[in-house]
């Protein structure tokens, strides 16, 4: 029995997966589009042969282009290209799309969507989601809170709804990777609400918990596996799963993963899947390294920009930079906080674990609903604290890095850089843990003397962002040394034009 997509009555159909009768005819496009892996952009070349031998064919394209995007012209897709600033490469690059119904996706996935209550396709959805369902591989550049989460994870549901079912002793048909046990959790909440429709299971693999929950996840057939790369090593090396029956491999902030060091992970778990696999992968910078694992592992990609490749920060949170002392960081925080405390949630970076605790403990014997996570935490302790902070029961949590990318709570109104990070990409991270899904957000960073060697790599980040750039600051940007001890420009307030009472 197998469920592929019935598309003989109706091209642009979708047949539901709930009911596991018929077996839809591929497009004339699917043995093209799943031959053998060829090099990266190889500008047309012919492909080199490789040994397929005993590996069933798979479909995966499912893109009809609707009769409304088909209108559009060329000077129409370049007008709403250019406005939603979205940048695109490849050959055959399709047109985007405007509306969901567009897209062509099965209406229990449009139920899910309306249910979600999205109004309209993000620019990454938008250019993403005809890219995706063509079966091609693709590579989004986008920043945090774009919505490229479910840019790959609804043409996953569609991709899974084609293949046969799986048998017993079977992988699953979809590996997600992602650098943090917080990201790959969220991506699996994703994974459940929009699957479960069509009865796709899946399962989250990630260490610092207890194995034996998800073997038996694993053993009873999951479709989709979201993991980081060392625990899913260690269930392979196992034997409680195998890679076989991947066919859609999506890497999740590949610029992340490659930063933690997990790059022979990562080549060692790409290795075992099958070499005309269809190959996501999402970054939100575009770092040398990162393109050369692309090269390696995608051929003839698209390649969709969203703004620009270039690293700069969401314009739609506000940027203040203060030069404080190191000794007088705390003292400010507490300033900063009796001015901005509303009740909203307040996300406070800092670079330690250790400093992390302090911070926090501090703040709790200063009378500061405050809690921490950071990776020295256990697991059931870090799912605690994130659900008091998402829930406001504690509006206020400090975090290291761990937390920086792929931390997707809802309605964090401000993000506090207690202290400044080891570099400008987990700067624009961190505070790109506000202002998501179209909402405004505020970032205050505390900038000491230690942090100069910053000053003018974040002088561009700011201006590029429309932020207004203090005296202080633009002259550490020249070379000059921060002011002394104590200053604070007055009549500008905090870091740029805030009131500071």
């Amino acid at each position: 029995m197998s469920r592929y997509d019935s598309r003989a009555a109706d091209p642009a159909s979708y047949r539901d997966r709930r009911s596991d009768s018929g077996l839809g005819a591929p497009p004339a496009s699917a043995s093209a589009s799943a031959s053998s892996r060829r090099d990266y952009d190889d500008g047309g070349a012919y492909p080199r042969k490789l040994n397929l031998d005993g590996l069933p064919h798979f479909e995966k394209n499912f893109y009809h282009e609707s009769p409304s995007v088909r209108a559009m012209t060329e000077s129409e897709v370049d007008d709403y290209r250019l406005r939603r600033e979205i940048t695109v490469e490849g050959r055959d690059v399709p047109k985007p799309v405007k509306s969901f119904h567009d897209v062509g996706f099965p209406e229990y996935v449009l139920q899910e969507i309306k249910k979600a209550g999205f109004v309209e396709p993000t620019p990454i959805q938008s250019q993403g989601w005809p890219m995706a369902l063509k079966g091609r591989d693709l590579i989004g550049i986008a920043e945090t809170g774009s919505g490229k989460t479910l840019a790959y994870l609804l043409p996953a549901i569609v991709h899974v709804n084609a293949q046969p079912i799986l048998d017993p002793g079977d992988g699953p048909i979809v590996l997600v990777l992602a650098p943090t046990r917080e990201l790959a959790v969220q991506i699996q909440q994703e994974a459940t609400k929009f699957g479960a429709s069509s009865r796709i299971k899946s399962t989250c693999i990630y260490g610092g918990v207890p194995k034996g929950p998800q073997v038996r996840d694993l053993q009873k057939g999951v479709e989709i596996v979201i993991a980081t790369p060392g625990r899913l090593i260690d269930m392979l090396e196992s034997n409680h799963t195998n890679l076989r029956r991947v066919t859609y491999l999506v890497l999740d902030e590949a610029d992340r993963m490659l930063d933690m060091g997990f790059d022979p992970q990562i080549r060692k778990i790409v290795s075992q899947i099958r070499p005309d696999r269809q190959t996501l992968y999402w970054s939100a910078t575009w770092p040398k390294e990162v393109e050369q694992l692309a090269r390696q592992f995608l051929y003839n990609p698209y390649k969709v920009i969203i703004g620009s490749s270039d690293l700069k920060a969401n314009h739609a949170i506000r940027q203040y930079v203060d030069i404080v002392p190191e000794k007088q960081k705390y003292d400010k925080l507490v300033k900063l906080l009796e001015d901005i405390m509303d009740g909203s949630r307040i996300l406070i970076f800092m670079d330690t674990k250790k400093g992390c605790d302090q911070i926090t403990r501090q703040l709790r014997m200063d009378g500061w609903p405050a809690l921490s996570i950071h990776g020295d935490k256990s697991q059931a302790e870090r799912d605690w604290v994130l659900s008091e902070f998402k829930s406001g029961k504690s509006p206020i949590m400090t975090a290291t890095d761990v937390a920086a990318r792929g931390l997707d709570v809802k309605d964090v109104k401000y993000v506090i850089n207690y202290d400044f990070p080891g570099s400008l990409e987990d700067y624009v991270h961190r505070i790109g843990r506000t202002g998501r899904a179209g909402a405004k957000g505020t970032a205050y960073t505390f900038f000491t003397a230690a942090n100069a060697r910053f000053a003018k790599e974040l002088i561009t980040i700011l201006e590029e962002a429309g932020q207004r750039v203090s005296p202080e600051l633009a002259a550490m940007g020249r070379g000059a040394p921060p002011p002394p001890s104590g200053f604070r420009d007055r009549g500008k307030g905090y870091g740029s034009s805030r009131p500071w009472s």
